[in-house]
């Protein structure tokens, strides 16, 4: 059984960069993140139950297993929440409910803006690949309050030899109103800087996202930050809760999406041998869900 306090499965991948080509997952070349979460769930067995927009708050141990929001009971339970649960930073200004409509902070296809014209905020690679996405089909220009920019300068560069991109440095946002149908934004100049009016049609703000796990804690977890210290069978300090993924904490670990596979692996085998001491586990990748599935 899933639990996904967001309206659908994937995470960071499926909300935050769809479209962006990932590089360290093995047997691809390349994968986007909805490529990448679709094969997922392809491989979910059909037993397998998806629970979305349900966050967890209460665990309980008893001597059966864990009873999650005293409705579930689980023999073993794996935390893979990544960064935490996350919202955007919003965009610091007064809006109307018509204006919001066209402020966005998730983009699912970016033909949705074609032959629009997109401001994009935001100075981070989040917003630079963005912005190098949209201008594939809209013409836009990328706001942000520094002259440097916090993402890969290649992307910098890139975006500036497009000659339907403007970057406009630097700048913040200080005013936003609907006229004539189109966002009318004031950006305040910083230092010397002029003030400036600039109309779009729609915009994409890339400011960042909180995310925390210290809700975790109350679950009697121990964390090492904001992150589950675990030991190397990816188990935390109570047990028969595991954890894999970004959540964890251990000396040496590199946040790699290929590195949380293998976690995931070594907490289920892990758990299989905690449930099953008797048994003698042949440990093949192919096979450990399986025989997770079949005792």
């Amino acid at each position: 059984m899933i639990f996904d306090s967001l309206s659908e499965v994937g995470g960071q991948p499926q909300m935050l960069y769809p479209f962006k080509k990932i590089s360290d997952i093995p047997a691809y070349n390349s994968i986007n993140g909805t490529a990448l979460i679709q094969n997922l769930k392809s491989g979910l067995p059909k037993e397998t139950e998806i629970i979305t927009n349900h966050k967890v708050n209460d665990i309980k141990k008893n001597a059966d297993g864990f009873v999650l929001d005293n409705v579930v009971l689980a023999k073993s339970i794996i935390i893979a929440t990544g960064a935490g649960a996350f919202k955007p930073k919003e965009l610091p200004l007064k809006m109307s409910d018509e204006i919001q409509k066209r402020v966005h902070y998730f983009i699912k296809d970016p033909k949705d803006f074609a032959n629009q014209k997109i401001g994009v905020f935001g100075g981070g690679n989040s917003a630079l690949d963005l912005a190098i996405e949209l201008a594939n089909y809209a013409n836009v220009k990328i706001i942000h309050r520094r002259n440097e920019f916090r993402g890969l300068e290649l992307n910098v560069k890139k975006l500036r030899s497009l000659t339907n991109v403007k970057i406009l440095t630097p700048y913040l946002p200080k005013d936003i109103q609907l006229i004539n149908n189109q966002l009318d934004i004031t950006l305040k100049g910083i230092g010397d800087v002029q003030s400036r009016h600039e109309q779009f049609d729609q915009i994409v703000v890339a400011y960042g996202f909180k995310a925390n796990n210290r809700f975790i804690k109350n679950w009697g977890i121990e964390l090492n930050g904001t992150n589950i210290a675990v030991d190397p069978t990816m188990k935390t300090n109570i047990d028969g809760i595991y954890a894999a993924g970004d959540v964890v904490s251990y000396p040496g670990r590199v946040p790699l999406i290929a590195l949380g596979f293998g976690e995931a692996q070594i907490a289920i085998t892990s758990i299989m041998r905690d449930l099953f001491p008797e048994k003698t586990l042949t440990i093949h990748s192919t096979s450990i869900m399986s025989k997770m599935c079949c005792k």
